[in-house]
């Protein structure tokens, strides 16, 4: 049964699908397009620094993007059994497990699986559990593994953890100019940054426009147009896109169009989508017009790169990504979002698959909930692993919330 979908949608969706459909279309034939003709694949990680692969001519893909492809087409938890049935714990993540799946039952999965890496990318400032997922990719493939460590910051970025990174930067640029056979052209780094640049600044624009009231967009809108920024970013067509997006969101706000009906309640989301209900669990808010106005998911795209020596901007932008810091930031962060988007209350997905996001979430929820004066609600589920989701116990919790929101 198609779900009842209470939402405005963007037309903006079509040209989307067309932009990702080519990108996965591309992909299955990367050898075969562009100057050299043979263009290596890298599978990368969603915090890698992929301006630097580009420079290489080197096509990035992204095994995370793919996991929540899975996940929306509902094919996640029978991949993770074929992973779980190979040995893999049922504790790994969700993605990791889903990706793995593709790869020993291919027939399974979403466009066949993903075309076989010429060389790995692993960046451990999102998560963890990717350096022992990307070792397995290493041996199953038999491929060489770049990993970029990014030292967990309590505070501020140090010069000393900014040098740290520069220079593992450095040798990665070496390392990919001996696997290409070709120079490092900074100006073609430069440009692949600029794009990069101009791509974060659309988007920041484009979440920007939800502190309107109604806001244009909702959450389901915020995760499935930020497809580009991940598997796009540094390349003309992200731009294209999002300046096309950016000019949609901008007209329904001088409408006063809403992407909830009758706004009544705006809420804040925290952590990665439950991609298998992307529609359906928001549903339950929409249908008593609650709308997510912001989230620190999409929201965590959003990189600033700095202005000067390239490998330098990159190696500052790529550590302070918000899952690399400390509570306390996070706590920050989510308390201006409640207060800049005016948020009557938010929501915290304790994702069973994702770790570093979810086992400091009620340390977070106390302190923003002391500092803002409003309700936080947590829900126990999973990214792309249906089978741990209860409906009921979620749909009776948050029917409790939203009753709460309603009272106050």
């Amino acid at each position: 049964m198609a779900e009842n979908r209470k939402y405005l949608p963007l037309a903006s969706t079509r040209r989307l699908e067309k932009l990702m459909t080519r990108y996965y279309f591309l992909t299955r034939y990367h050898r075969f397009w562009g100057k050299p003709l043979r263009r290596p694949l890298a599978w990368v990680t969603s915090g890698a620094p992929v301006e630097l692969l580009r420079a290489f001519r080197i096509h990035p893909v992204y095994p995370e993007n793919y996991g929540a492809i899975c996940g929306t087409r509902r094919v996640s938890a029978q991949l993770c059994q074929v992973a779980e049935a190979a040995g893999y714990s049922q504790d790994l993540c969700s993605y990791a497990r889903s990706h793995i799946g593709s790869i020993l039952r291919p027939e399974l999965a979403p466009m066949g699986g993903l075309p076989k890496p010429d060389l790995l990318v692993a960046c451990n400032n999102i998560c963890g559990t990717v350096l022992k997922w990307y070792e397995a990719l290493a041996r199953i493939f038999r491929v060489p593994l770049l990993v970029l460590d990014t030292p967990f910051l309590p505070g501020e970025l140090t010069e000393s953890a900014k040098s740290y990174v520069l220079e593992q930067l450095k040798h990665m640029a070496d390392f990919l100019a001996h696997f290409t056979g070709r120079r490092l052209d900074r100006r073609e780094l430069e440009r692949h940054m600029a794009l990069s640049k101009e791509t974060v600044n659309l988007w920041k624009e484009i979440r920007g426009f939800c502190r309107a009231k109604p806001s244009p967009l909702n959450a389901p809108d915020l995760f499935i147009h930020m497809a580009p920024i991940v598997v796009l970013r540094g390349t003309p067509q992200a731009v294209h896109y999002y300046r096309l997006l950016r000019n949609e969101v901008n007209s329904r706000v001088q409408q006063g169009q809403g992407a909830v009906p009758g706004e009544k309640i705006r809420l804040v989301w925290d952590n990665i989508a439950i991609w298998y209900r992307i529609f359906g669990f928001f549903q339950m808010f929409s249908e008593r017009g609650a709308c997510f106005v912001t989230d620190t998911y999409s929201g965590g795209w959003v990189m600033e790169l700095t202005e000067g020596d390239p490998l330098e901007s990159l190696a500052a932008t790529y550590t302070e990504i918000f899952l690399n810091r400390s509570p306390e930031f996070r706590a920050r962060q989510m308390i201006e979002l409640i207060k800049d988007y005016n948020a009557d209350g938010f929501v915290m997905h304790s994702n069973r698959s994702c770790k570093p996001y979810s086992l400091v979430q009620e340390v977070i929820r106390r302190r923003v909930m002391q500092e803002t004066g409003v309700p936080g609600l947590v829900v126990e589920a999973d990214m792309a692993d249906q089978r741990v989701f209860a409906e009921e116990p979620v749909r009776n919790r948050v029917q409790a919330f939203l009753e709460t929101l309603s009272d106050i």
